[in-house]
């Protein structure tokens, strides 16, 4: 079995020119706020294809300093920080709660780029959890009505009755509460932008926020 592992993950390649353009990064080009290249190369990743360009890694560690790590939807991004959402108790949100600090990744193999943020973690306020979540899809709703996210499971049966009873009450109640969904706002200390090159000559291009604004820096890949 290790074996055949080995040999399919030699098969692979990465940044296949069939599917993969590698555009160039002119760090002299790149505007002061990440913010705004952030903006435009998310623009760039869902033009040239990539499916899921909102979808992003997000890593917290727990009350000992351990790490986790899990895909989320990212629900927007302003002066305020990148927003995601989930329910306070879940791991992630008690996560959030002893440690109120992540990091997240987002990969974008179309265009062979990747944005990594690294800050501190606010709470928004509740109307705008609210808001957030109603202003999504009635599965969404009925998601966040099943509930118990990261609690341990006693069957498949038990989750589908959880299920169908919020979805019943998502179309019955679009406007339904849900009291322990969260959104939540990481405002970057550092956000790195990475260019793959074909040489491997890639672009690491790292912006670290200080009194004055942003600092720019090249790393070495």
């Amino acid at each position: 079995m290790g074996t055949g592992l080995h040999e399919l993950l030699r098969s692979l390649r990465v940044w296949d020119p069939a599917v993969t353009e590698l555009p160039p990064l002119d760090p002299d080009a790149a505007p002061g706020d990440p913010l705004e290249l952030f903006t435009r190369w998310f623009a760039e990743a869902a033009a040239a294809g990539e499916r899921e360009p909102h979808t992003v890694s997000l890593a917290t560690a727990d009350a000992e300093g351990l790490p986790d790590v899990r895909v989320v939807m990212l629900h927007g991004a302003d002066a305020d920080g990148w927003a995601f959402a989930t329910h306070a108790d879940s791991r992630k949100g008690r996560h959030l709660a002893a440690r109120p600090y992540a990091a997240l990744v987002f990969y974008w193999p179309v265009l062979g780029r990747q944005v990594r943020l690294r800050g501190p973690v606010a709470v928004a306020p509740a109307h705008e959890a609210r808001e957030d979540l109603h202003a999504r899809s009635t599965g969404a709703l009925a998601a966040a009505l099943t509930g118990r996210q990261s609690a341990e499971l006693g069957s498949a049966e038990e989750l589908a009755r959880a299920s169908e009873a919020a979805w019943e009450r998502a179309e019955r109640e679009p406007d339904a509460p849900v009291p322990s969904w969260t959104l939540y706002r990481l405002r970057p200390d550092e956000v790195e932008f990475f260019q793959g090159e074909a040489r491997r000559r890639h672009v690491r291009l790292a912006y670290r926020r200080t009194r004055e604004g942003w600092d720019r820096r090249l790393l070495w890949p």
